[in-house]
């Protein structure tokens, strides 16, 4: 005798009342398993969709920011090295003031800035170097400097500002 002819001749020895039972615990068993496999893994789906979809908006829309950022950079008519070092000069001089000394290396193509004090603006300064004299960091060395306590008598809530010691070797536009 086989299991399925095995299977018969039990299902066939029980009650009503019995066959009853078993047919609502097997169909109790295949919803709770319908649920668990189809319905409720698709129901997630569809309500973490709308989140899911906003993040996603906000991603492509901060590409798309970025697209447009290196097709400026990309527009902006080519430095000779020449221009780009006085236009690095000039953000020097201007931005970070005596704080700041810029040299220049004639074989490498780079200009080292000394910083001594420098005031926390200095990402402001760096993306200003990159627009105007299309120069960017190669190395950073810097350390935070001490900052001056606020004077006892003053009531400026304001926590003393960072500052920024050591060297940027910034990169210059290739010479043409």
């Amino acid at each position: 005798m086989n299991v399925t002819e095995q299977l018969r001749a039990r299902w066939a020895a029980l009650e009503l009342r019995e066959r009853r039972m078993v047919a609502i615990a097997v169909t109790l068993v295949a919803l709770t398993l319908l649920w668990w496999i189809a319905l409720a893994p698709a129901l997630r789906t569809l309500t973490a969709a709308p989140a899911e979809h906003a993040r996603l908006d906000a991603q492509l829309q901060q590409m798309a920011t970025l697209q447009n950022r290196a097709k400026a950079l990309q527009a902006q008519p080519r430095l000779n090295r020449d221009d780009a070092l006085r236009a690095l000069e000039t953000s020097v001089r201007q931005s970070l003031g005596t704080n700041a000394q810029l040299v220049t290396a004639s074989g490498d193509g780079a200009a080292t800035v000394t910083l001594r004090a420098t005031p926390d603006d200095l990402a402001q300064w760096l993306s200003q170097a990159r627009g105007n004299a299309h120069a960017v960091p190669r190395e950073a060395h810097l350390t935070r400097a001490a900052a001056a306590p606020p004077s006892a008598g003053s009531k400026d809530p304001q926590p003393p500002k960072v500052r920024w010691e050591g060297t940027l070797v910034m990169a210059l536009p290739a010479a043409r």
